[in-house]
């Protein structure tokens, strides 16, 4: 076991060095970034379409007076509920339209009304499509109800009363952290776990990985290989956290408040990175054991394809069960090893039960090195037995250069 671990030390010291210490690197960690930014984007273009959307045109053709009533008791209620839920308003030049007018108006594309309200405020008529006058019907009765009566509504002013918390809220804010934290824990999971692959594949192109197995055992390499990964993808974890930090300080914004976990931040946050390597281990080992029986770089894209969407199936499994704590799917969820961190993660955002958490970690290292064992025998099998006995002799070789250079 000394010399295991002596030697998947020597391993994931080479991958680790040879990876930071790269020019690829450096754009890995920038590749993130373009994503942050088209998502930006494109949340501030999609907020303007949903507004847009949310709040429609409606042309209307009424008399000055009734209008006048109409604007007012717009202007009244909107005060009250706010603009967003309201409709727009238009006001036609003509007091009065005919049908045919009426749908000339609605086929007008530069216009885009959804609805037209013609007649008077004593008899209105709304036309539009079916969509839009259930949507709207309730609110324009409301408005015309309020500007015939000339009344403006109530000022009275509801007393409240704040309480620290409440059950009901503490709950549901504690299934939004569990929500965040799985979603989190799987795009960086997916995002870091392939690479584990992409570098098995390379050295075995490169015939690198049979010479170290020729001197170093190959579960070592492989166990050397999956840590190696793991602390680079904890660099990059860290260099994106500390730049959104800073961007954040710098624009003097404040990112939002997330409810508090049962178990609270820090623990929370130690389990986290806790349950995210063991996601990556099991994740990545499984990627190993791809590796091992894929000769070319296409075969290793249709065999990882099953396993990407398995791998999906599983985060919606642990998603599922995030509000059905106890039941048998999410104990389900909890014990299948590969959704295990997902849901144990959901689980300490809703429950301080600690002693869990160590039995789900227990049974995840051992599912992890059942994992990287099988793979080991997988390439040793499908690429070692290849060579038969002609490396002996350099077998020995390789062995004392390893002795040397191993602290």
């Amino acid at each position: 076991m000394r010399e295991l671990i002596r030697a998947a030390w020597v391993i994931a010291r080479r991958d680790f060095t040879a990876i930071i210490f790269s020019k690829s690197f450096f754009f890995f960690l920038l590749g993130p970034l373009f994503p942050v930014l088209v998502g930006v984007a494109a949340g501030s273009v999609g907020s303007q379409v949903s507004d847009d959307i949310a709040r429609p045109i409606i042309a209307v053709a009424m008399s000055k007076a009734d209008g006048a009533a109409l604007t007012a008791a717009h202007a009244d209620l909107a005060e009250k509920q706010g603009e967003q839920r309201m409709p727009r308003f238009t006001f036609l030049e003509r007091a009065s339209v005919s049908p045919e007018e009426i749908s000339a108006i609605l086929a007008k594309k530069e216009d885009g009304f959804v609805a037209v309200l013609s007649g008077t405020s004593e008899a209105p008529i709304l036309t539009g499509t079916k969509g839009a006058i259930s949507q709207w019907q309730g609110t324009i009765e409301l408005l015309l109800s309020l500007a015939q009566s000339e009344t403006k509504l109530s000022d009275t002013s509801l007393a409240t009363s704040i309480v620290a918390s409440s059950e009901g809220s503490k709950k549901r804010g504690q299934f939004t952290t569990a929500q965040v934290a799985q979603i989190l824990l799987f795009l960086l999971t997916m995002l870091l776990a392939g690479m584990v692959l992409s570098n098995l594949v390379e050295e075995k192109t490169n015939k690198i990985i049979e010479i170290l197995a020729a001197a170093i055992p190959i579960d070592a390499i492989f166990l050397g290989k999956l840590f190696a990964m793991l602390g680079m993808a904890v660099v990059g974890i860290t260099v994106w956290v500390s730049v959104g930090t800073i961007t954040v300080a710098m624009l003097g914004s404040s990112l939002p408040a997330m409810p508090a976990p049962a178990v609270g931040w820090p623990l929370f946050g130690l389990l986290g990175f806790l349950y995210f390597s063991m996601a990556y281990l099991l994740l990545g080992s499984l990627f190993l054991g791809i590796g091992a029986m894929a000769a070319t770089v296409r075969e290793v894209q249709t065999l990882s394809m099953p396993v990407t969407m398995g791998q999906m199936l599983v985060f919606f499994l642990a998603s599922y069960s995030v509000t059905k704590l106890g039941e048998p799917i999410e104990l389900f969820a909890a014990i299948f090893p590969f959704s295990s961190p997902f849901a144990m993660i959901a689980r300490a955002a809703q429950m301080d039960e600690l002693g869990q958490h160590i039995l789900a970690l227990g049974w995840q290292i051992l599912f992890a090195l059942l994992i990287i064992k099988a793979s080991a025998s997988l390439f040793r099998r499908n690429v070692m037995q290849s060579k038969g006995n002609s490396g002996t002799k350099k077998r020995g070789i390789l062995k004392r250069l390893f002795r040397r250079t191993a602290p």
